[in-house]
């Protein structure tokens, strides 16, 4: 089954290009017929030249970055994006939520609706959507819930994962907190799962792990992409039956989002170095999977800097505090494994109650996918997909920041110009606090 990429503005259009890119390098290295056919069913179709597009659909507010993509693609000469699936205009959203949805989105919808019509059209079997895009600016964050929005509106029944990359902490935008606050509030409603990179944790993975002195936009994108290849390229599941899962969306969806109120899904991979020390390392599942399952606990994003104090406590031994326990607590988690040996790595741990809220029983609460294939150069990859409290710290921040600007109705006319009213901002406030209330909650025994 077909997943269709929507990339969304300057963020989400850099991410899709490296994403396509790992996925088509991935699956055309070796000889790897079975996994390189299932890999380009869902993220490619050929045209009678034989030649990979994406199934993709590109949308900007601004022509630049679109225009890169098609250069690039085209100078690589190894895959490319149909040039009758992009939209853009000459002018932005200013980094405006309320401009993107309010008035960019509602004004394009006929055109962009044509265009995923289009898409999904191409597809023999449609496994769902897959929205790329950034919280903190006016095109990724307001037309691109806009046009989650259309989509559940045309495709009611069809899968929506959104990809949201999370802005720096110091700040990129000015009101990135306010877009931030709307977007989340929205998409909850829309939106199956939502996938979620932190700039800040990318970018210490670039620093400390890859060694990058000079970090670039292009650097954090492919540690992301990397991220997101070993989320959604083929693997065997648990009822899959000797087969790739052919409903790689349906799949996640199901292994992770047990609750609506439970929807944010964090992403962590290992092993991560540069490149030119891979072919000089060696790799073996109990050091890896022990490494990953403490970055669990600890809530540590790479392996540099684990905190091996933290250990999990059992469910009768948790405070019924809101604020949760010194661990990080899950409700499910997916481990996904590619490489040499993955049918004797023992994932026990993985298993193990005290990793887990009360609400669902261990066997439900932890799936697991193999891929016996290599993954983008690794002789062994692990990466963990979680539904846990990982991401309640930067919700909090971003919540508390967002406040404190509206509390001085800071900046609040550049929204109320376009139809974004107070007690829009408060149904969104509401809205997030309650998430991270759930969250929070998931420490007390049910």
């Amino acid at each position: 089954m077909s997943v269709v990429t929507v990339q969304l503005g300057q963020c989400g259009n850099q991410i899709g290009l490296e994403l396509f890119d790992i996925i088509y390098n991935d699956a055309q290295t070796g000889q790897r017929k079975t996994y390189c056919a299932a890999s380009c069913e869902r993220f490619f179709y050929q045209t009678k030249h034989e030649d990979f597009v994406a199934r993709a659909v590109l949308i900007d507010m601004e022509p630049k970055v679109i225009k890169q993509n098609f250069s690039k693609t085209a100078k690589r000469g190894k895959w490319k994006y149909d040039d009758a699936s992009s939209f853009n205009q000459r002018q932005g959203c200013g980094n405006n939520w309320a401009n993107g949805y309010c008035v960019q989105g509602p004004r394009h919808r006929e055109v962009v609706e044509n265009l995923m019509r289009r898409e999904v059209e191409r597809c023999d079997r449609l496994s769902g959507f897959m929205p790329v895009m950034s919280v903190a600016g006016g095109t990724g964050s307001g037309v691109g819930t806009y046009v989650t929005q259309c989509l559940r509106d045309m495709y009611p029944k069809s899968f929506i994962v959104n990809h949201l990359t999370w802005p720096y902490g110091k700040g990129e935008v000015i009101v990135q907190n306010y877009n931030s606050v709307l977007t989340l509030h929205h998409l909850y409603q829309l939106s199956d799962a939502i996938l979620v990179h932190e700039n800040d944790t990318v970018h210490r993975i670039c620093s400390q792990r890859l060694h990058l002195k000079d970090i670039s936009i292009s650097d954090i994108n492919k540690v992301i992409a990397h991220h997101l290849g070993g989320v959604l390229q083929p693997a065997l599941t648990a009822d899959s039956y000797g087969v790739y899962s052919r409903n790689p969306l349906g799949e996640l969806v199901s292994a992770l989002v047990c609750h609506p109120e439970y929807k944010l899904l964090s992403v962590s991979t290992i092993p991560q170095m540069h490149s030119s020390s891979i072919a000089y390392s060696t790799f073996l599942w109990p050091a890896l999977l022990k490494h990953l399952r403490q970055m669990l606990i600890s809530n540590t994003k790479m392996e540099e800097g684990i905190n091996w104090q933290v250990r999990p406590l059992p469910v009768s031994e948790r405070t019924q505090s809101l604020t949760g326990s010194r661990f990080n607590i899950s409700l499910a988690n997916l481990l996904i494994l590619r490489g040499k040996d993955v049918f004797s790595a023992d994932t026990g741990g993985f298993g193990d109650a005290a990793l887990y809220s009360s609400w669902l029983p261990p066997k439900d609460a932890f799936s697991l996918w193999k891929c016996p294939v290599t993954f983008n150069k690794y002789e062994k990859t692990a990466t963990l997909v979680s539904n846990s409290q990982a991401l309640l710290e930067p919700l909090d921040n971003m919540v508390r920041k967002a406040w404190n600007m509206f509390a001085a109705r800071a900046y609040i006319h550049q929204y109320s110009k376009y139809g974004i009213s107070e007690e829009d901002f408060l149904n969104g406030f509401t809205s997030v606090e309650q998430i991270i209330s759930s969250y929070s909650q998931l420490g007390c025994d049910g």
